[in-house]
């Protein structure tokens, strides 16, 4: 605070939501509690994890509440205009004087308490943020720093003890219901650190199991010398893309990647660690809704001597790299306690042109108030009176990002194909200026044997709002062949796009050939997380989208592989045996190609009611990755179907792709409903089967009725397409709601392949990079 008057003005809250949302006002202190607002405040509690103890402050004599009495290691509320994350650090650095930065803080739950003291003048309804702070061993008490005005002493105490003393309701501490919501403290800390790792390591070889590991040893035909020079290069960059990617997931994710790389050969059971969390390039996992498979405990060790007051013969504080249980929403594209209203009010007072620039792909947002942020120069602040602020990610990663554009440079330079010439440099140029244009239209005309896809494009990690890209590579080597064949489909979009199920007012009248590359993959990196993708539809960017189209890479050896060890095997047991013959690899594929081309027509840009232009991707947010997936597969299914009764594609197909259409079912939504792909894949089968168009049996198995599937396939096309349209996000929440569930058939269909252990993917590993490496 200043000096004057302001020394003595009452500290203002912000008024929240009955679900704990900003609502954009701010009160007093002591109306928010006269009125009984909603508002937040945060816990901090210290645990030393070689001693298994918490520490507790013994709160001033004179304080207005709890007086005398010991209680958690710090706590505050949050001021107006303030963040969660930043008032634990500071209210650690002021009571305690610990100075401590983001990644040691793990937020474990929040507490909701409503009580009504002094007769019923005073209401508390306060949503607690409640952070742990895990350090090796006991900070030495002569190393804190206490605020006499808040804290009189502070001790270590076990938590066991500590947990008898609130049961008994001893009257030296302050009370806390360990029935209630806070009893997760301790189940959280004890359950973390039982001595389980036998069972932890059979579980996690168990979830090890689920992806069938392979080797994709694709040939390097038909390359160039300088081409296979320029390929190590490209590697290289790849791995640049990775360390990017784990950053875009969560701020002490590298730190955890190099500590659990690093131990790896201590024990068997860090070698599992290390092999799941790089399958999943994160503690959550994939294929379980993203629950965590690690936790802090498992995390990297930091040391920060200047973390505290120097202590003789003591080096300093050390602590555990922290990460949620909670995979949050917005990765690392987002301030970690920034809510969703948070972001609409400040979007709110920006102009036009700042709205595009803070739902553009190509940037993070972060705090001015943290001080701790890598990267701290402000590109744009157009409304000062908040927080928040955009920093593009040619400057977020700029370490990274000149590294790779230096490597594609010289890749540039080696290669003897024009086009591809063309595309390493302008993406290089991309990656420090941090526009995409321009690389992203040399992407789509790319014409080269060494096929290359590198740099920011999917949004599915933006679980928050869907906006912000992750860094991915693809490297492969083109199959001609295939790719010929392919022709038939791109050049039928706008054939596609006009007879699509929905209203004529909804089409575009200027949908673009879509061109089509099969390639033999030779390397991926960055967001190739978990479950593998056979095909990718881009750019997202729907200028280009809606000024050149798009264009398709699909990865036939990917594609091969899965079926050959998963989709055969599910039908196997899945599909009735009269129908079972119908699952072929030819049907599988080609739905592959369909969906991708899908991806290209439909709804982009539309026109909201209010006479707007906007993009389906800004109206339906954090939902338009699941709706535009399903879009995609069953539109797709219709497409085939359309392109079969107009004598483009042989009848013979008519059955087997949508039988095998019904065995990729059981293999999506086993990438769980956390996932795109998973949530719309489950979205279509229910609205399939209970129109009747699928049918399950008594044995368990499933069969297609080819009576009903037609109708039932253009019924839910048109739904979707009329949503995307509309931008209707309530209409989009409702249908994922009602359908994108697992329901009864679906557990039924995978209970038996669970059984059977079938596996839901495949981890793939690349021996040529190995080898090309290892001459280099």
């Amino acid at each position: 605070m200043g000096d004057g008057d302001e020394l003595h003005e009452e500290e203002r809250f912000d008024v929240l939501t009955k679900t704990g949302l900003k609502t954009g006002i701010s009160k007093p202190r002591s109306a928010v509690h006269r009125d009984g607002d909603y508002h937040r405040a945060v816990h901090v509690w210290i645990f030393a994890e070689s001693t298994q103890q918490l520490l507790l402050q013994k709160r001033a004599d004179h304080k207005d509440s709890w007086p005398g009495l010991w209680d958690i290691s710090s706590a505050g509320h949050v001021s107006a205009g303030d963040a969660s994350l930043i008032t634990a650090r500071r209210e650690l650095l002021e009571e305690l004087g610990v100075n401590l930065p983001n990644d040691a803080f793990e937020l474990l739950f929040v507490f909701l308490q409503e009580c009504v003291t002094n007769g019923g003048k005073f209401i508390d309804n306060e949503f607690d943020d409640v952070y742990l702070v895990t350090t090796l061993a006991p900070i030495p008490l002569e190393a804190f720093t206490l605020q006499e005005s808040e804290v009189s002493a502070v001790k270590y105490i076990s938590i066991e003890e500590y947990k008898s003393l609130l049961v008994k309701g001893d009257p030296e501490y302050v009370p806390y219901n360990l029935e209630g919501q806070y009893g997760q403290l301790f189940d959280i800390i004890c359950k973390r650190y039982q001595n389980n790792m036998e069972a932890r390591g059979l579980l996690l070889q168990k979830k090890l199991n689920r992806y069938a590991p392979i080797s994709l040893d694709a040939e390097l035909i038909g390359l160039s010398k300088e081409d296979k020079e320029a390929l190590v290069l490209l590697i290289q960059a790849a791995r640049i893309m990775d360390d990017i990617f784990y950053e875009q997931v969560w701020s002490s994710n590298s730190s955890l990647r190099e500590w659990l790389k690093g131990h790896a050969q201590v024990s068997e059971f860090d070698m599992l660690k290390w092999k799941y969390y790089s399958i999943n390039k994160s503690p959550w996992s994939c294929l379980d809704e993203n629950e965590a498979f690690l936790t802090t405990a498992d995390s990297a060790v930091k040391l920060l001597p200047e973390a505290t007051r120097k202590v003789a013969g003591w080096k300093g504080l050390e602590y555990k790299a922290a990460f949620p249980l909670v995979k949050p929403p917005g990765a690392s594209f987002y301030p970690p306690d920034m809510d969703k209203m948070e972001f609409e009010l400040w979007k709110k007072g920006l102009s036009d042109n700042e709205k595009q620039d803070v739902t553009g792909f190509f940037n993070v947002i972060r705090r001015h108030s943290d001080s701790h942020s890598k990267n701290i120069a402000v590109i744009s602040n157009p409304n000062p009176t908040s927080d928040l602020y955009i920093i593009p990610f040619s400057q977020e990663y700029s370490a990274f990002l000149s590294k790779a554009a230096e490597l594609l440079h010289k890749a540039g330079d080696l290669t003897t194909s024009p086009s591809l010439k063309r595309l390493l440099h302008s993406k290089a140029d991309a990656f420090l200026s941090n526009d995409y244009y321009d690389s992203d239209i040399a992407w789509m005309e790319l014409d080269s044997k060494l096929d290359v896809t590198i740099g920011p494009y999917e949004t599915y990690e933006d679980v928050l709002f869907g906006y912000k890209a992750t860094f991915e590579t693809f490297i492969g080597i083109r199959d001609d062949k295939a790719t010929a064949q392919l022709k038939l489909f791109g050049d039928n979009l706008q054939v596609l796009e006009q007879n699509l199920p929905m209203d004529n007012m909804y089409k575009s009248q200027d949908v673009i050939s879509a061109p089509i590359r099969v390639i033999q993959l030779v390397y991926n990196s960055g967001d190739v997380k978990g479950p593998q993708t056979v095909a990718f539809n881009l750019p997202n960017d729907e200028r280009i989208v809606k000024d050149r189209g798009s264009s398709m890479v699909m990865l036939k050896n990917i594609s091969e592989a899965k079926f050959k060890l998963i989709l055969q095997p599910i039908a196997d047991l899945c599909i009735v045996k009269e129908q079972r013959e119908l699952v072929d690899f030819d049907s599988f594929f080609t739905h592959t190609i369909c969906h991708e081309c899908c991806h290209g027509i439909g709804p982009h840009t539309i026109t909201l009611p209010s006479g707007q232009t906007s993009t389906v991707r800004l109206e339906l947010q954090e939902l338009h990755s699941a709706l535009e997936e399903a879009k995609a597969d069953i539109v797709g299914l219709w497409a085939l179907n359309f392109l079969i009764s107009k004598n483009l594609l042989p009848k013979t197909l008519v059955k087997s792709i949508y039988v095998s259409f019904l065995a990729g079912c059981f293999r999506s939504v086993r990438f769980g409903l956390e996932e795109a792909h998973g949530k719309g894949q489950a979205l279509q089968f229910n609205w399939l089967f209970e129109k009747g168009a699928f049918v399950l049996h008594p044995g368990e198995t499933f069969s297609v009725d080819f009576d009903k599937i037609e109708g039932a396939v253009e019924g839910l096309s048109r739904e979707i397409l009329t949503i995307q349209a509309k931008g209707d996000k309530d209409a989009a929440r409702k249908l994922l709601e009602e359908y994108g569930e697992m329901t009864q058939p679906l557990n039924t269909a995978l209970g038996k392949l669970a059984r059977v252990e079938v596996p839901v993917d495949i981890a793939p590993d690349f021996p040529v990079v190995t080898n090309l490496l290892h001459k280099k």
